[in-house]
């Protein structure tokens, strides 16, 4: 009786556990606008008509513009540094934005992304030894 009432113990410690890990987790929110850009660039794709769009890398909304410079962002519209952006729907700013397109991919693009992967998996292994 006694091993039985440790074990649901450690059921409950288990499930504990369970519960901190899942609110320490942030919360992944993505666009409801995500379905409708991917429909609309296959069938722009389809009528061989390709474009860059910019996308929130925070929730993936298509909803991203250049920051204005009343808000702070005066040196890039002078061009002394690179234009801030901002999401129109989660309140994300930064200077990096993602582009999601229908472009065919090009031998030179592989080539870039498969760079970026090896020096991903270098810098990582270089974490883990040391």
């Amino acid at each position: 009786m006694s091993s039985e009432k440790q074990e649901q113990k450690e059921k409950k410690e288990k499930k504990k556990k369970k519960k901190q890990l899942a609110i320490l987790q942030p919360e992944k929110v993505e666009s409801a606008l995500l379905p409708q850009l991917a429909e609309t660039l296959d069938e722009l794709e389809k009528e061989k008509k390709y474009v860059d769009i910019q996308i929130c890398p925070k929730c993936k909304s298509p909803l991203v513009q250049r920051a204005g410079s009343m808000v702070g962002d005066m040196s890039a519209h002078m061009g002394f540094t690179p234009p801030k952006y901002e999401c129109r729907e989660c309140g994300w700013r930064e200077k990096t934005v993602l582009k999601a397109t229908n472009k065919p991919t090009t031998v030179r693009d592989v080539v870039v992304m498969a760079e970026a992967k090896d020096a991903d998996q270098e810098k990582k292994r270089k974490q883990k030894e040391q």
